[in-house]
């Protein structure tokens, strides 16, 4: 008899729902758990609410079938997923609510031999809270060893790229840490069922740590070239040239600037990492700063460029977080149109090709979402801030009459002078 046939994925958003379908298309009865029942209609519905290419496809097939059902409280399986959002709060420091709902939810139907496995990006010693919390509420389980009755927990990060989720969880390498040896390889046995790449076992929070590791890594790799690209500017260089010449050395790779940080991981899991230890945090509390004040700086250029054409409509082409989804969290972007909206209100047009609805907290100063073929003929400013497919296929000539403020790089075929600092140096940024 196989070890494990019924797998319950706690949390179906961007990573849970991928993650439930995948697992059902192989075959195992999977119960996809949310507490937000608009998700549940949605998703029993065969359809899905969020923007990943091939995925309505897959949740359509594997709803139809029956290998995946939802429900919005958990209910006994063999393995439980969680994976709920896991936050910063206004103070910069892990916000673990979601997480302690979704332990204290599934703790009453655990039984023996279950496998509880952590994908929320998390604090060091998080996995180790919540063997902790289950052994205090349920002291007739073990915990270490599923084979002799007990149960097994391990945190596996998900390392995946939006656009690209369902290849990914399938054929990257992951890193699994049991809060024992044996739930580690447990653990490993689980995820070969449906994982191509390398399942490599480590320490519980040693994979915690290699999380917040994988993107402090980007976010002060990014940091350095936000901070090039306002040396740039103060300079009249252009970023553009000066990154592409500096990258023809062999060892040199240096990244794509941008008018901040966004997304669920890299704009958020450094914090965990200076809340761990921020006497220690020099670098990493530094580079999230470089990167956050980023944001300012872009609303400060668009200011200053909008100032110069005081009755023209404003294009604000992309409110994503990067390119070519609908993900909105944490997004700069989206940041620099709120403050720009407050400003000028109705003057403020929004390009979001992967959205049917302005936010709430910009449409409510008179902001319109509209096309971007409306925005080219009717704008006269285009503040570019997500590099967006549609916005890279649109031709000079059609854009030629516009005062541009170009924050991704993508239209360096006509740079545009300004009384302002000179030449509007573009700051573009490509993050995931």
């Amino acid at each position: 008899m196989p070890e494990f046939n019924k797998v319950a994925v706690i949390g179906l958003g961007y990573i849970g729902l991928p993650t439930a379908a995948v697992i059902a298309s192989r075959g195992m009865e999977v119960i996809g758990i949310d507490i937000d029942e608009t998700v549940t209609r949605t998703v029993s519905s065969g359809s899905i609410h969020i923007e990943e290419p091939d995925l309505d496809g897959l949740v359509q097939k594997v709803v139809s079938t029956g290998a995946l059902k939802v429900a919005t409280a958990a209910e006994p399986a063999d393995v439980f997923i969680i994976a709920v959002p896991t936050p910063i709060d206004k103070d910069k420091r892990p916000d673990l609510r979601s997480l302690n709902a979704a332990v204290d939810g599934l703790t009453g139907v655990l039984r023996p031999g279950n496998l509880v496995i952590l994908e929320s990006t998390s604090p060091i010693g998080t996995t180790e809270g919540i063997a902790k919390k289950i052994r205090d509420r349920r002291p007739d389980l073990t915990i270490g060893d599923g084979a002799s009755g007990g149960i097994s927990i391990a945190y596996c990060p998900e390392r995946v790229l939006p656009g690209r989720i369902l290849s990914e969880l399938v054929n990257n390498d992951r890193c699994i840490g049991g809060v024992t040896p044996n739930c580690a390889r447990r653990a490993q046995r689980f995820y070969k069922m449906f994982v191509r790449g390398a399942c490599i076992a480590t320490s519980a929070r040693a994979a915690e740590m290699v999380k917040l590791t994988e993107n402090a890594f980007r976010d002060t790799n990014i940091a350095f070239a936000n901070e090039l690209s306002l040396i740039c500017e103060r300079h009249d260089i252009n970023v553009w040239e000066v990154i592409d010449l500096a990258n023809r050395h062999p060892r040199v790779n240096v990244l794509r600037p941008g008018p901040g940080v966004g997304g669920h991981c890299i704009a958020v899991d450094p914090w965990f990492i200076v809340a761990s230890a921020p006497d220690l945090c020099r670098l990493i509390k530094t580079s999230r700063e470089i990167n956050d004040a980023k944001i300012a700086s872009t609303v400060e250029r668009s200011i200053a460029l909008i100032e110069e054409h005081p009755y023209a409509d404003v294009a604000c082409c992309g409110l994503a977080f990067k390119a070519n989804v609908d993900d909105l969290r944490e997004s700069p972007a989206l940041e620099v149109v709120h403050q720009l909206s407050i400003k000028y209100g109705p003057r403020i047009k929004v390009v979001e090709p992967y959205i049917r609805k302005i936010p709430s907290q910009i449409g409510e100063h008179g902001a319109q979402l509209i096309d971007l073929d409306v925005a080219i003929r009717t704008c006269e400013i285009a503040i570019v801030l997500v590099d967006h497919d549609q916005f890279k296929m649109m031709p000079l000539a059609e854009r030629r009459h516009l005062a541009v403020l170009d924050t991704r790089g993508i239209w360096q075929d006509m740079p545009v002078q300004s009384t302002v600092g000179g030449i509007l140096a573009p700051i573009s940024a490509a993050q995931t």
